[in-house]
Parts: structure tokens; C-alpha cells; sequence
């Protein structure tokens, strides 16, 4: 019973720093409310994690960020994926041309976890999105195209964890996905897309849509290019912007050739 607890107790540390990880600063209440935890607690999570230097209060305010040790337990993610540096010629030159940042999403168990991205070489963007931001599966332009384009046994596989494990609202959006015929859409079209994608660093502030990048018959992941929602609709977006995305992700499909 004592390993259940601990096993828990970890569980609901990580589910924390991810809510940071997601939010940036949360309030200690944001962050009780978004685990589902009663404030005290998450509270004695919170202290037990900054004690472990992993995350910190910031000075003036009642707010708490991940501090540079999160990033050092992922030492050696980002530099060691051959697809992350195949990609970053490829996605630089994109952002180039189009301005937009660009990028790479892959899959990591039910999330989709940002692997490398142009957001610090363009003003064009509200935050930076580093490595390791994740954003959720079934509601975001990436998860949708990874999930659409995906071999059938992995799609069952997530479609199964999430039914599983997953909340209401995760659940009746995978069924709609699935028996609205959106799935068979996606592959059809080659993109998915999000408007005023409400999971972000701005909720409702920006857009998106996502390519899936094959190597082969295998998808990688996403490239995705996010936008200023009052800049310009969907529609407008995918209309200027899709050919040069999908042409990316090809590129960037025939170098990982030889590299699985």
C-alpha cells in the first residue's frame, strides 16, 4: 500500500510540473485546480518540488516556474535526435520565407511534445516554445494530423489509453474525431488545423495547423506553423502557407531516410 501511495505521489508531481511546464507561472490555485488535488495538498507537492530545486517562486508574486535543473534532466534529448537535426535547416529556411515560427512535434505516450521550434528567430510569435512543451492529442493540430496519419495499430493503441485514462472532455472529442468522419478528412486533405487554439502559452490568441512528416510509410511527427488568430482566418492560412509547409516536411522525410 505504501508503494501505491509513493507511486501516486509521483504521478501527481509530474501532472504539477507539467501544468507549469504548460502555463509558465501558475498560481498556486491554478495549479490545485488544473491536478485536481485539494490546495494543501498540492501545496506540500509544490514545496517538496522546489526543495528538490526543480521548480522556484518567483520573487515578486505567488507564482511558480520550472528553474534550469528541468531542462538539465533532459540533457542530451534535443542533441542526440537525428530528426531534430535534419529538420532545423529545413525549418529555419520555412520561417524565412514565411515568417511564422515552425515546429517539430512528436508523439510522446498520449501528448504531443515539441521537439525543436523557430520561435526565438521571428518576432512573429506571442512566446517561445522550447523543447519539451507539450501539447495535448486529441485537441491540437498536431495530435489530430499524427493521429489521422498514423498506422492503424498505434491509433487504436492511444484511441484505447485515452478511453482508458483520459478525461470526459479528451474522450467525447476522440468519438466525435472518430465517428464524424474527421479522421478520414485529415488523411484526405494532408493537414489539420486549429482555430484559436485555447491550450496555449495565450489561450485563444493564436491558430495553427500541422503536416504529418513521413519517412516512408512511418510518421515522425508533425511540422506545424502557428499564427496571430486576428491576423488571418484558417482558411487564408492554409490557402498561402500549406504548399511550402507539406514541401518542408517531405524534405525533411527523404533526409531521415536511412536515419530510423
Amino acid at each position: 500500500m505504501a508503494d501505491d501511495a509513493s507511486i501516486r505521489v509521483i504521478g501527481r508531481a509530474l501532472d504539477i510540473l507539467r501544468v507549469i511546464n504548460l502555463q509558465g507561472a501558475p498560481s498556486m490555485t491554478h495549479i490545485a485546480q488544473a491536478v485536481n488535488l485539494p490546495y494543501p495538498t498540492a501545496l506540500r507537492i509544490v514545496r517538496a518540488l522546489i526543495e528538490e530545486g526543480v521548480i522556484e517562486r518567483e520573487p515578486n508574486r505567488k507564482r511558480y516556474r520550472a528553474t534550469a535543473l528541468v531542462q538539465a534532466l533532459a540533457y542530451g534529448f534535443q542533441s542526440h535526435d537525428a530528426l531534430v537535426t535534419k529538420a532545423r535547416p529545413h525549418i529555419e529556411a520555412l520561417t524565412q520565407a514565411v515568417h511564422w515560427p515552425i515546429s517539430v512535434v512528436t508523439r510522446v505516450a498520449n501528448v504531443m511534445v515539441v521537439r525543436d521550434s523557430t520561435s526565438t528567430q521571428t518576432p512573429m510569435t506571442f512566446n517561445h516554445y522550447y523543447p519539451g512543451w507539450q501539447v495535448p492529442l486529441i485537441q491540437s493540430a498536431s495530435g489530430r494530423a499524427f493521429l489521422a496519419h498514423t498506422s492503424r495499430d498505434i491509433r487504436e493503441n492511444l484511441i484505447a489509453h485515452i478511453e482508458e485514462s483520459g478525461t470526459e472532455g479528451e474522450i467525447r472529442m476522440l468519438r466525435a474525431f472518430e465517428s464524424t468522419g474527421e479522421s478520414k478528412k485529415i488523411r484526405q486533405q494532408g493537414y489539420a488545423a486549429m482555430a484559436r487554439t485555447a491550450y496555449s502559452a495565450n489561450p485563444g490568441r493564436t491558430s495553427s495547423f500541422a503536416v504529418p512528416i513521413f519517412c516512408e510509410d512511418e510518421v515522425l511527427g508533425t511540422l506545424t506553423l502557428v499564427f496571430f488568430a486576428a491576423a488571418m482566418t484558417l482558411d487564408a492560412a492554409v490557402t498561402r502557407y500549406l504548399p511550402q509547409v507539406m514541401e518542408t516536411a517531405a524534405r525533411i522525410g527523404t533526409d531521415m531516410i536511412g536515419n530510423l
